[in-house]
């Protein structure tokens, strides 16, 4: 057997996989992610992502071989920076962007969070599309912007409370739904960063 013909089934799952259009991929990642905020992991299928987006199981399946490897590659397909690129020239100020930010994708990225929640723990490669779509990016831009703050001496390098201003902001977003049943908006966010977060950092 020649080498080409021995490539040739690979290059047949190229060209078949190759067919599905960006825009078409977007709508089942779109899709997938609707429906596991709406109803749940566990409560959503390959089987009705078909029909809900009007193809052929068979066509996700040829993509993607597993409901959890489908919804790591929507997962890492949506991934935003929404926080970077904030950079209002003082910590304070850059502070106050990022909850205005977050704020405004709180509630769509907590329900995703809390859907996924027992999923996650069971499957690893599932877990590691999260923290790269929702957690990774939100974090870098946090220590980017405490970086720059360090720089101008807004605050000293070596303040204690630097390392856990990112999981401060973060988990904020995601025990409030726990345990007030309420997600956080702009509002609440921006009176948490003034009361809780810059005067812990010495700018209020």
């Amino acid at each position: 057997m020649t080498s080409q013909a021995a490539e040739a089934p690979d290059s047949v799952a190229a060209s078949r996989r190759s067919k599905l259009t960006p825009q078409r991929e977007r709508e089942f990642f779109d899709a997938v992610l609707e429906q596991i905020r709406e109803c749940g992991y566990d409560s959503v299928t390959m089987e009705g992502i078909a029909a809900s987006t009007r193809c052929s199981k068979s066509t996700l399946y040829r993509q993607w071989k597993t409901k959890p490897q489908f919804v790591a590659a929507a997962l890492r397909s949506s991934r935003t920076k929404r926080i970077a690129g904030i950079d209002t020239g003082s910590l304070a100020g850059d502070l106050r962007g990022a909850a205005r930010a977050a704020a405004a994708w709180s509630r769509r990225d907590t329900k995703l969070l809390q859907a996924l929640g027992p999923a996650v723990v069971q499957d690893q490669e599932l877990a590691q599309a999260l923290r790269e779509a929702l957690v990774e990016p939100e974090t870098k831009a946090l220590r980017e912007i405490l970086r720059r703050g360090v720089e101008r001496g807004e605050v000293p390098a070596d303040h204690p409370a630097l390392e856990f201003i990112p999981v401060q902001l973060l988990g904020v977003l995601r025990a409030r739904p726990l345990l007030e049943g309420q997600y956080v908006d702009e509002e609440y966010f921006m009176r948490y960063v003034e009361v809780a977060v810059l005067p812990l950092l010495g700018l209020a």
